[in-house]
């Protein structure tokens, strides 16, 4: 972790540990090391400080490419291992920073709905995630927060002291899949995406919070 990485990652570790009163999962499912796509539902702006801060590595964020542009608040993102995304989190090139991240060993955050939630229901998931689930070969580890949205959804204008929970799923490695997708036509190709991005929806929805272990942080 980079200074700046480190400052932040106790800070919110403090403010979930004490306002949000935090729990978290099974963060052990979580390779130490090498890539790894952490697939979550979207409920809050909470919640990517919330995984990140339940993980003892460093995690490579998602941003707003328009955020770069002020000098100050760029380079704070930049230390914090953030990636540059246009405001649908797609393109081209967003992408291949993704993959250069996981290339390189790192941990990524990605949201297989795209957006936040409305109404605190899980959404359906959308292509994207299969796409660079299937141009990878890092697991996947599917993960879901609870309590955000009561907290902190779009329907407030200040976080409340709502208790939060973060919990994290086995890895998937989706390798027929990958190899089916080196060679069949494109049509099938574009129903691997979603498929993928199905199965790992599928997964956050099956976890609960009362199953298995906790990792107290």
């Amino acid at each position: 972790m980079s200074p700046s990485y480190l400052a932040g990652w106790v800070f919110f570790r403090c403010v979930y540990g004490t306002y949000f009163r935090w729990r978290v999962f099974n963060s052990e499912r979580v390779p130490a090391e090498g890539p790894v796509i952490l697939a979550s539902n979207h409920a809050s702006f909470l919640d990517p400080p919330l995984i990140g801060a339940g993980l003892p590595r460093s995690i490579n964020y998602l941003a707003r490419e328009n955020l770069f542009r002020f000098p100050l608040i760029g380079a704070l993102l930049r230390s914090w291992n953030s990636v540059p995304v246009d405001r649908n989190g797609g393109g081209a090139a967003g992408l291949r920073q993704i993959l250069d991240r996981l290339l390189a060993g790192g941990a990524i955050i990605l949201f297989p709905e795209g957006t936040r939630t409305r109404d605190g229901r899980l959404q359906p998931a959308r292509s994207g995630i299969g796409l660079a689930v299937i141009k990878s070969q890092a697991p996947v580890v599917p993960v879901r927060v609870f309590g955000t949205y009561e907290a902190f959804g779009r329907h407030l204008r200040f976080p409340k002291p709502h208790r939060v929970a973060v919990k994290f799923g086995r890895p998937m490695m989706f390798a027929e899949l990958r190899a089916e997708a080196q060679i069949c036509a494109k049509p099938r190709v574009k129903a691997i995406y979603q498929q993928v991005a199905n199965e790992i929806m599928a997964a956050i929805a099956a976890l609960e919070p009362h199953e298995d272990k906790e990792t107290f942080p």
